[in-house]
C-alpha cells in the first residue's frame, strides 16, 4: 500500500479521515514525533523489520528511536515517509541529513532527491565534506561529481579544511582523489593524441579525395593528361583548394625532381605514400586514372602489406567513413531547415499577394 493512498476513500470519491497515530519517532533531542506505523512500513524496509519485532512489554507504548541527527531534519524524514514530497528550502537545510537517513532506512526515492539536491549545492569549500559523505552512503553521483570538482579545482581545496582533516585522519581517501587526478591527466592527454591522430587520418583521407579528383577532372593548373593529349586547362578551384594546392605541388613538383631516383628526396617520399596509400584504398585499379595504381596493387599481391601500413589503412578507411556519416547527418538537419524557410518564404509572398 502507498502511503500517499492510506486514507480510506469511498466509491464518490471522498476520503476518509486518516486514523491517530500509533507509533512516536522519537529523536535525539527527546521529541516525539507521531506516525503511522502501516506508513512507515509501506516506504521502508528497515523500518517495517523494526516494526515487526516483538514488545518487550506488551501495553507499553510503540515508538522507534532515530538519533544522531537534527530533530528538525527526522520530522522532515517522517513527513517524506508519508507524502514523498520534500521543499528546496527543506533539502538546501537538511540535505545531508536526509541523505544519511534515506541509506540508513533503504529509501530510495528520498536517496535519489537528495542526491541531486546536494550535487547542486556543491562548492569548492564543501567538496571535500560531500565527498566523504557520499562514499558512506553510497552515492556515486554525487561522490564523482566530487572527484570531478576537486581535480579540476585542486589548488583551492587543498586549502580548505576539509583538505586539511582529510590528510591527517582518512589518508585511503586522499591516494583516492590523487589516483583520480592522475588518471584525468592521462585521459586529457590520450583524448588529445587521440584527435590529433584523427584529425591526420581526415587529412590524409581528403588527400586521397583530391588525388583522385586532379587525376580525373583536374584542379586550377594540374589534371589529367593522356598518352597523346595535352593537359587539361586551368580549371576554377574546388571546395577543398587548400588541400587540393598542396597535392598539385607534390605532383609537380615529383614530376621533376631529379633526387627522387636515388630516394633522396623527402617530399618524393610523401607522393608514394599518398601513391601507395590511395592504392590500398581504391577498389577499382583497372578504371582508376591515379599513376602506379594498379602497379601497387600486383605489389602488394605479390609481396603483402606490413602491418603497420595495414593499421594506417584501417585507421584512414574508418576516418573516411565517420566523415562520410557526419556529412550525411548535417545534410539531413539542414534539410528540414530549408524547407521551413521556403515555406515560410512561400508564406510570406502568399500573404503579399493577398
Amino acid at each position: 500500500m502507498s502511503p500517499n493512498n492510506f486514507a480510506a476513500t469511498d466509491g464518490n470519491g471522498f476520503s476518509g479521515e486518516m486514523p491517530e497515530p500509533d507509533i512516536q519517532i522519537i529523536t535525539s533531542g527527546g521529541r516525539r514525533i507521531p506516525a503511522h506505523s502501516t506508513v512507515l512500513a509501506s516506504a521502508s524496509s528497515v523500518l517495517e523489520s523494526v516494526l515487526v519485532r516483538p514488545q518487550k512489554r506488551r501495553n507499553s507504548e510503540k515508538t522507534i528511536r532515530i538519533l544522531g541527527v537534527p530533530c528538525d531534519a527526522v520530522s522532515v524524514f517522517v513527513q517524506f515517509l508519508s507524502s514523498f514530497k520534500c521543499t528546496e528550502e527543506q533539502m538546501k537545510k537538511h540535505g545531508i541529513h536526509l541523505l544519511a537517513l534515506s541509506h540508513v532506512y533503504l529509501v530510495p526515492q528520498l536517496k535519489q532527491r537528495c542526491t541531486k539536491g546536494l550535487a547542486e549545492q556543491l562548492t569548492v569549500e564543501n567538496a571535500v565534506d560531500m565527498l566523504q559523505l557520499a562514499r558512506l552512503c553510497d552515492a556515486p553521483d554525487v561522490y564523482l561529481k566530487c572527484l570531478k570538482l576537486i581535480s579540476t579545482n585542486f589548488k583551492k581545496v587543498e586549502k580548505t579544511e576539509g583538505w586539511k582533516f582529510l590528510q591527517d585522519h582518512d589518508p585511503q581517501l586522499e591516494l583516492e582523489i590523487l589516483q583520480f587526478m592522475d588518471e584525468a591527466d592521462s585521459r586529457k592527454k590520450r583524448t588529445r593524441r587521440h584527435r590529433r591522430e584523427q584529425k591526420l587520418y581526415l587529412q590524409l583521407s581528403e588527400a586521397m579525395d583530391c588525388l583522385e579528383h586532379i587525376c580525373t577532372e583536374g584542379c586550377t593548373s594540374v589534371g589529367p593528361c593522356g598518352d597523346h593529349q595535352e593537359p587539361c586547362t586551368k580549371k576554377l578551384p574546388c571546395s577543398k583548394f587548400k588541400t587540393c594546392q598542396g597535392v598539385q605541388l607534390l605532383i609537380r613538383h615529383f614530376a621533376t625532381c631529379k633526387r627522387r631516383v636515388n630516394g633522396g628526396c623527402l617530399r618524393c617520399k610523401r607522393m608514394w605514400q599518398l601513391l601507395r596509400l590511395h592504392s590500398s584504398i581504391c577498389d577499382q585499379p583497372d578504371e582508376c586514372r591515379v599513376p602506379l595504381c594498379r602497379q601497387f596493387k600486383v605489389k602488394v599481391q605479390q609481396k603483402g602489406d606490413d602491418g603497420l601500413w595495414k593499421s594506417l589503412v584501417e585507421k584512414v578507411l574508418s576516418a573516411r567513413a565517420l566523415s562520410s556519416l557526419s556529412l550525411l547527418k548535417r545534410k539531413r538537419e539542414e534539410e528540414p531547415r530549408m524547407n521551413l524557410d521556403h515555406h515560410e518564404v512561400r508564406s510570406f509572398l502568399t500573404t503579399q499577394c493577398h
